[in-house]
């Protein structure tokens, strides 16, 4: 099945809902909204020209390991050097580095088309992304100067290495060691679950690995974050010799066959040479940086594998005859299309879709303005936006979009079930999202205990202002009115659900674990709070563009999205309430 980048909506979130808001900023003052919709176009093309069409390939061969060499899928080495070759590795970088320091939400955008195209090439450079994060921020300058560039560009490729056998979520039991030796660090250990930890893609993988020194303390701040090159690189930026950094299997999974998930072992002849990164003891909190970013990339990821099984499943319903319309619409044969329970399940998987990428991109349009507001106010609070943001795009949409593609299986009915429809790929590749940069349990804890608990809800209070004057305005409007109510309904039930965390959390015998018990149903229902927001400022939007006689199909479209979301998806997120308040008894029995 063919992708076709969802321009349109793209471009209504970006000149329309978000009305180009990143271009204002000072940093962006020279960019232009036409020269955002070529640079968009461009990367369509790319995306469903070059990187879709191999994406059944890559869940079909998937890649072989041989004599210690990646063999990545037909096809896949190719697809990535023309987008290296197009500059699209570092649209969103800073142009000191080589990149083209395009606006985040632009970025974001664009990512959203690699992920739909083909998800499990689409890791690789989301994995480099986070490392030039990482390593601009907390990297030396002679690290910087001999890595960052190639980086930016793609021609090298990064990953992050955290988990081992024995430590998954609980990085704190880490026991890869790095020993000084001069002006660098000996490393030896094993890693496991390494996306694109070894390929045939580019000439060099640059890998962040946590470790301890010897002498370390136990727990978190015992770790270090130390980057360790396949191939060593020399003053001049040359490749030198192989390291000591070898990939010793690659795991079975259920889904992204294209992408090699890798067991690495540093170290198992004289040890990995790697060089430390930031501070000794602070190797966590600098691979945090990378972790946050990844976790709104993984967010995007998700939407886009959904948009990808969306799109499937209305082609699919667009031409499968099957039954008859009732005699009322005229009793003739019909697609399946035609039907009303088929058109419940089309629309509930675009209109999620769409409030989905209009929260992931206002989100990254809170991270332009937290690194480049002209106030200090203005950053810090952008920046407690996308604090707030992050757990709920990564967290929610993913979860969203396991859904999303299991509907469209659904759509297809027997043949959604049958591998070569390629409908139930999209539901293999979509489920790793959920689990992988911190699992959606993780998330919800963060939301709850980090993001709301520890604000006192001063940030989602301040959010939730916003929402309830968007329901206002929807009030007012009488053809929208139903939508208004629904809404502030959704404010009045999460506002509610921010007293019983404030009250639990400061139950002294029960605290974290009350968190924990209500953590997920509150990030759940979060995450339909904040969608229908933005769908309810798309009503309005599109209610006002119809008003003025402009393009009625895709108007008329979004009013039908925005009255799915919000008289019939937000109820259901609504729902969240009653398990939030619930008892917490029935955690304490065992099982």
């Amino acid at each position: 099945m063919s992708y076709a980048a969802p321009l349109r909506d793209l471009r209504f979130v970006l000149e329309e809902l978000l009305e180009h808001r990143s271009l204002r900023l000072p940093e962006y003052q020279e960019l232009s909204g036409e020269l955002i919709t070529a640079i968009l176009d461009e990367a369509a093309r790319l995306a469903g020209d070059v990187w879709a069409p191999l994406n059944r390939r890559g869940d079909e061969q998937g890649c072989r390991l041989v004599e210690g060499e990646v063999h990545t899928p037909t096809g896949f080495a190719e697809a990535y050097r023309a987008f290296v070759e197009g500059g699209w590795n570092g649209i969103g970088s800073d142009p000191a580095h080589g990149g083209q320091g395009l606006p985040e939400v632009v970025a974001s955008a664009v990512q959203e088309m690699w992920q739909a195209a083909n998800m499990a090439l689409a890791l690789c450079p989301l994995l480099t992304a986070g490392a030039v994060e990482s390593l601009a921020q907390h990297g030396s300058e002679s690290l910087k100067a001999r890595y960052l560039e190639k980086l930016v560009s793609g021609e090298w490729t990064g990953t992050m290495n955290l988990t081992e056998p024995q430590a998954g979520s609980d990085l704190a039991v880490v026991r890869t060691r790095a020993v000084s030796e001069g002006e660098h660090y000996r490393l030896s250990g094993q890693k496991i679950f390494i996306t694109w930890g070894e390929h045939d893609c580019a000439d060099n993988i640059i890998h962040l690995v946590l470790a301890r020194l010897p002498d370390a303390a136990e727990g978190n701040r015992g770790i270090s974050l130390f980057l360790v090159p396949k191939f060593l690189v020399d003053e001049q930026g040359d490749l030198g010799e192989r390291n000591d950094v070898s990939c010793v299997s690659l795991e079975h999974k259920l889904g992204i066959h294209g992408s090699p998930t890798c067991v690495l072992s540093f170290g198992e002849r004289e040890g990995a040479i790697g060089y430390l990164v930031g501070e000794p003891g602070r190797g966590l909190q600098h691979m945090f940086t990378m972790m946050n970013a990844a976790r709104h990339k993984v967010g995007i990821q998700g939407i886009g594998v959904a948009e990808r099984a969306y799109q499937q499943a209305r082609g699919y319903a667009a031409e499968r005859v099957q039954g008859r319309t009732p005699e009322a619409r005229g009793g003739h044969p019909a697609v399946i299309g035609e039907h009303y329970d088929v058109r419940r399940m089309l629309l509930s998987m675009r209109a999620r879709l769409e409030a989905l990428r209009a929260l992931a991109l206002l989100s990254a349009s809170e991270m332009d303005r937290a690194r480049h507001a002209p106030t200090t106010d203005e950053r810090q609070r952008a920046q407690r936006r996308v604090d707030l943001y992050t757990p709920v795009v990564k967290a929610f949409s993913t979860d969203q979009a396991v859904d999303i593609a299991s509907l469209g299986i659904q759509v297809h009915g027997g043949m959604g079930y049958i591998e070569e429809t390629g409908a139930a790929q999209h539901l293999r590749d979509a489920r790793i999202a959920p689990i992988y940069e911190g699992t959606n349990g993780i998330q919800a804890l963060d939301l709850a205990g980090r993001k709301i608990y520890r604000d006192g809800g001063a940030a989602l209070g301040d959010v939730l202002d916003e929402v309830a004057a968007c329901a206002d305005a929807l009030t007012a409007d009488a053809d929208l009115a139903d939508l208004g109510v629904s809404l502030h309904q959704g404010v009045a039930d999460l506002r509610r659900a921010v007293t019983v965390v404030l009250a639990r959390g400061g139950d002294v015998e029960r605290g974290p674990d009350a968190l924990q018990a209500l953590a997920t149903p509150l990030l759940a229902l979060t995450g339909h709070v904040l969608c229908a927001w933005q769908m309810g400022r798309s009503a309005l939007i599109a209610q006002t563009a119809l008003a003025a006689g402009a393009d009625d199909a895709f108007y008329r479209a979004k009013l039908a999205s925005a009255d799915f979301v919000l008289r019939q998806w937000l109820p259901m997120g609504r729902a969240q309430l009653a398990a939030i308040e619930a008892d917490l008894g029935v955690f304490d029995e065992v099982y």
